[in-house]
Formats: C-alpha cells, structure tokens, sequence
C-alpha cells in the first residue's frame, strides 16, 4: 500500500491521520499492553519494577531519563523503544529533515506544500529510521543542534537564512526518538540548549531569529551518583525532564542466570560443551557476591557483562581440555574457575579504601570462594551431609593428600573415588555417578565445597590442586 501513496494527496485519499510521536507511541503501547505481547523483548526482571515506571512515562506523553548504574539495560531500553514506532512514517520527499506533510516545519518544507499542494512528493521511513543516539562526552551543540553551513555560506547564501543551516542530529530526529547516553557528561553550554527543546519543542541556532517547533521524544541516560551529584547536570534541565527511571540489578540469582544464558555467545565449534545447573549457578553467584563484597568498590557497580563473560570463559576453558584431551564433548568444572581471572578483571572495580596489600587477584578469588560455598550448602546443607562430610575428611587425611587438575582426564576420577570412597554416596544422591564427566565435575565440586567450609585445605600450584585435611581425629 505505502509503494502506491507517493503524494500528500494519495496519502489524505488514503484516510492517513497524522499523529504527534508521543501520541503514536502511547497509543502502539495501548496497543501491545492490551494484546498481552512482550513491549520490549529480551528484558527480564523488570516486569514488576522498571518497566511499569516506563508505561506510565510514555502513556503522560513525558520525556524521560533512565537512572542506573553499568550494565542495567539502560541502553537496551531506550534503544528499543523504536518498537513503538509505526512500521513506517511518510515525509515530505526533498526536505532537510523529516517533515510530515500535515505539519511542515522548514521553510523548505512549507514552501514546497504552498507550491505544490496535493502533488507534494512524498516518501516513507522506516520506524529504524526514526531513531538516533548521541553520547554525550564531546558532543557539541553543532553535533546535536545545528550550525551555519560554510559551504552553503559560500555559495550566497544569507547567513541569517534558514537555508545556510545544517541540522545536527537532535533536528534530524524529528517525528522520532533522540537519545542521549550519559547526560552528567552532556557540555553545560549543550544542556542550556537543550531547555528550549524540552520546554518549548523549538530549537534556536547562533541566535537567529528561527523557531522550529520540533515533534520528537527525548530520552536521557545516567549513572544515578553522578546525575544527583549537585554541579553536573543545570537544575533548570532536570526540572524538564518529566520522568526519572530507575533500573536496578537481577533480584534474584534466577532472573540473573537468565540474562546469562540469554546473552553468552560463543562460538559455535565443536566439541560441544555442557554446563551443569550448579556450576551455572556458581558463575551468576560470583556477580551477585561482587555486588555486596566489602572489597569491591559498590558506588562503580558491577555490571550483567562480568557473569556473562565467566560464562563464556568457562565454556572456552571447558573446551580447550576437551580439544587436549580428545574427547568427545566437554563439561565445565570447578577447576574452570581458576582461569575466571582474566574475564572478571577490570569488570570488577576494587575499593580505593582497600588495603593495599590486597591484590585484585586475592579479592577475585576470594569472591569466587564465597560463590562456591553459597551454592555447596545449598546443595548440600550440613545437617542432613555433616556425617559424610566427616567421613570423607577423614578418607583424605588417611591418603596424605588428593590431587586435582585442569587437565585430568574424566576417566582418571573413578580411580581417585578408590582413595575417597565416601565421595560416592554424595555423588549417587545427585545422580552424578552415571557418567565420568559428571563424576568428575561433582567430585571437584564437593573436594571445592568442603574447602570453603574449611573441613579441608587446599592448595593451588599452577592448574594443579591438592587437598588435604588435618588430623582432628
């Protein structure tokens, strides 16, 4: 249909309204929270929270700023919104910047109507179209606002004329969505500019005698500490913006996982790689232990982006010994945890309080401990295991000591359940003795547990671990 309406005429046959954006997203989402379909996909734990704050917001036809520390969705939301766009929006053909021919704004688009009325050309865009994003450290009001055009200065024409501007993005934007990620960071000369906008929906450039009355939804993002911080953001700008969004991290380790799984991508090669529920627990874990560890510097937060890549560094881990040791298939195990370093640093942002002695590395390891010992007794709460537990210290100390590694064929565990045969009646409990990887992760699993619950020691070598347990008996 939209290929056979080429004119401001065909478009009005057609029984085309036009409708203000605010208006047309208000009324797509009416549309979608009725039908009961997802509003924005691929966000989770949101449901109750954030999302029903973003409703209200769009439904009152408000500007908005999104409020969260790194790795909340903020960007993914605010750039997401372009599904509550119509599919496409006509314009009028020829013009600086999009124009609906039912409300010309430009000089140029207004004379073109006058002159050719209902044989206007138009043209349709498509709702990506309709989209633009700007961050803020560096931008300048020519990026976003506009500036006189050298070269059309040069070419005569009037540097208090319309046509000798050239349009930044924020103009470029209109009957679409203009975002903005990091607003405390946004030029003070910039945010001065951006009152008119938010209060009058008209932009000036260098003082021209120019009102061109914008129709365009405005959406900010920021840290929460630095937004409210009193000096980065002018009063004035924030009293326009008609509603603050706070995000938050996964309240549960649950809807966290989710995200996990939802956005690890690895490459697909074989062999290919299984990840037990608990071990996939323990890499969520260690976030949320991140998230609350007095070490960890809480006002920087710690992003979704730290399980997301353990994840995928457990999976690469986990694959590397299947290629060495040519098996089959592959299986994360505890062992994989050691080689989190790598993925968890600089993720992780250290209190400057701290004690100085402390390394990154002593404090990774030491949450990744405390991640292991939350999901061991939920697996294996002490007082229905503690007679176990006990028997197996005792098996260990009698060995002298059990040495795991990195590299240690799956195979090579039964042999070690010969030295610690009280491991198999935990084992047998979880159904992880009918297959020699899962033997060998749950073995590595309860030898981990009962470390961190300091019933045995453990020392690291290289990918080498020994276990051994003092003579308390």
């Amino acid at each position: 249909m939209k290929k056979d309406i080429q004119t401001f005429g065909q478009l009005k046959q057609s029984g085309y309204k036009y409708r203000s954006i605010k208006s047309e997203m208000a009324s797509n989402l009416g549309r979608i929270l009725s039908s009961h379909e997802p509003v924005i996909p691929g966000i989770h734990g949101y449901e109750d929270t954030v999302m029903p704050q973003l409703y209200h917001a769009i439904l009152a036809g408000h500007n908005i700023a999104i409020l969260g520390e790194k790795g909340q969705a903020k960007s993914r939301i605010m750039r997401n919104l372009n599904h509550l766009l119509d599919d496409h929006f006509p314009v009028i053909a020829g013009t600086d910047i999009p124009e609906s021919p039912f409300r010309p704004i430009t000089r140029r688009g207004k004379d073109l109507i006058r002159e050719q009325g209902d044989d206007t050309p138009i043209h349709w865009i498509a709702r990506e179209e309709r989209y633009g994003e700007r961050l803020a450290p560096g931008s300048r009001i020519a990026d976003i606002i506009g500036d006189l055009d050298p070269a059309r200065v040069m070419e005569g024409k009037s540097m208090g004329a319309e046509e000798a501007l050239h349009f930044g993005l924020l103009p470029r934007m209109n009957h679409g969505i203009f975002a903005i990620n990091e607003l405390p960071d946004l030029d003070y000369l910039v945010q001065v500019a951006m009152f008119n906008i938010l209060e009058e929906e008209d932009i000036q450039i260098r003082g021209l005698p120019l009102r061109i009355p914008l129709d365009v939804f405005v959406c900010f993002t920021a840290n929460p500490a630095d937004y409210s911080r009193s000096g980065k953001i002018i009063t004035q700008l924030k009293d326009r913006i008609g509603a603050e969004i706070r995000t938050h991290y996964p309240k549960t380790r649950s809807v966290g996982l989710e995200i996990t799984r939802q956005e690890a991508a690895n490459p697909d090669i074989e062999p290919a790689v299984i990840f037990p529920d608990f071990m996939e627990n323990i890499v969520e874990e260690i976030t949320s232990q991140s998230r609350h560890h007095p070490m960890v510097n809480q006002k920087s937060g710690v992003s979704a982006r730290l399980s997301i890549a353990n994840y995928e560094t457990s999976i690469a881990s986990a694959r590397r010994r299947a290629l060495l040791l040519g098996e089959s298939r592959g299986m994360v195990r505890p062992t994989d945890l050691g080689n989190l370093f790598a993925s968890s640093s600089g993720k992780i942002e250290l209190d400057p309080y701290r004690d100085e002695a402390v390394t990154e590395y002593q404090v990774i390891m030491r949450i990744i401990d405390l991640a292991i010992k939350e999901v061991f007794l939920e697996s294996f709460p002490p007082a229905e295991y503690e007679s176990t537990f006990e028997a197996i210290t005792k098996q260990i100390y009698a060995a002298g000591q059990v040495e795991i590694s990195d590299s240690m064929p799956a195979g090579a565990y039964r042999e070690l359940m010969e030295t610690v045969p009280a491991l198999f009646d935990l084992l047998r409990d979880k159904k992880w003795d009918q297959d020699d990887q899962m033997l060998a992760v749950g073995m590595e699993f309860i030898f981990e547990g009962l470390t961190v619950t300091e019933k045995i020691s453990r020392r690291r070598l290289g990918e080498i671990s020994s276990f051994k347990s003092v003579d308390v008996y």
